[in-house]
């Protein structure tokens, strides 16, 4: 077999995988930013997704449930990703707080909040590792394709192609809906939004629950499939990373879906370089660091030209132009 065919066999779905918990992530953010509330706490939510996935999974694995365990898992996490969002929610619409101090607060917050629960709950620095694990798997019928089947259909966890259609649906909701029009009119003229008689606020708590929602799913996808269990250091800057797919993607599904994938593949290259013909005698730190130094350049490059919603970062008082 020839050796790009090779390396594209080992990365590729590799780098699947590693854009789930960013895009689903991502698409939380872009709801509360086209909201016109800024969101540096994504990294927050997807630390204590991932942890409220994690002890949901062991809380439904002691019922029973099984291999249902870890969907359940996931379900708590994006609820419980909503309730913890309305801290940022409360203190940057209601109370004015600044946005991005709000957004940081949530990042420590999340944190320290899920250790202490752990270390309360297990008397341990992290959960005990689940039993009931996702599972990669073939995508009937289309794994069958060659080439780009066996690159894009196979060994692939179902929750990589839940995410892939969520960007279908969040990109219809957005742009197709007059929920959509509503949240993209308070991001960019919410003042012309109010005297349609939408209110502002409300629909600026929403779009930050929904990326509480859409965070815990990401955090709880990734904990849930590549770590297994929860610790302080389970979540290190892929929040981040969501919230640079999401300036580098210009606050669009689509957009980010391909900038999610290009970090994906960063990630990816850092996590298989070894066994990738080539790469094996690059210094393993130089990989590691790949994703974050792919970030910053990527960022660098197009934050000029990528252009936020109008109304991103600034308070509204009813009446107020």
């Amino acid at each position: 077999m020839d050796l790009f065919l090779i390396i594209l066999y080992t990365i590729v779905p590799a780098a699947l995988i590693s854009a789930t918990p960013l895009l689903l992530t991502a698409m939380g953010g872009l709801f509360s930013e086209r909201s016109g509330v800024v969101n540096i706490g994504l990294e927050g939510l997807m630390v204590f997704g991932a942890f409220s996935g994690i002890l949901g999974t062991l809380f439904f694995e002691s019922l029973g449930f099984g291999m249902l365990s870890p969907w359940l898992g996931i379900l708590t996490a994006a609820i419980i990703g909503m309730i913890f969002s309305l801290f940022h929610a409360v203190a940057s619409i209601s109370l004015r707080a600044d946005q991005i101090v709000s957004g940081v607060a949530l990042n420590i917050l999340a944190v320290g909040l899920g250790v202490y629960i752990t270390r309360e709950i297990f008397d341990a620095g992290q959960t005990p590792t689940i039993s009931a694990r996702l599972f990669r798997q073939d995508v009937p019928l289309l794994s069958e394709i060659p080439i780009i089947g066996d690159m894009f259909f196979s060994r692939v966890y179902p929750t990589t192609w839940v995410a892939f259609l969520l960007v279908i649906v969040v990109w219809f909701v957005v742009f197709k809906t007059p929920f959509g029009l509503r949240l993209r009119s308070v991001g960019e003229h919410p003042a012309a939004a109010d005297t349609m008689g939408i209110n502002v606020n409300r629909m600026r708590y929403i779009g930050v629950m929904l990326s509480g929602l859409f965070g815990g799913m990401g955090g709880a996808i990734y904990a849930i499939t590549a770590a297994g269990s929860f610790s302080g250091g389970t979540i290190t800057g892929q929040g981040f990373m969501a919230l640079a797919v999401l300036i580098f993607g210009k606050w669009h599904p689509f957009g980010a879906f391909g900038a999610a994938l290009f970090f994906g593949l960063a990630q990816a290259l850092s996590i298989s370089a070894q066994s990738i013909p080539g790469l094996q005698d690059v210094p393993q730190v130089f990989m590691l660091i790949l994703p974050y130094v792919v970030t910053i350049l990527a960022l660098a490059g197009v934050v000029g030209r990528a252009t936020p919603p109008k109304a991103m970062n600034t308070h509204y008082e009813k009446g107020s132009r």
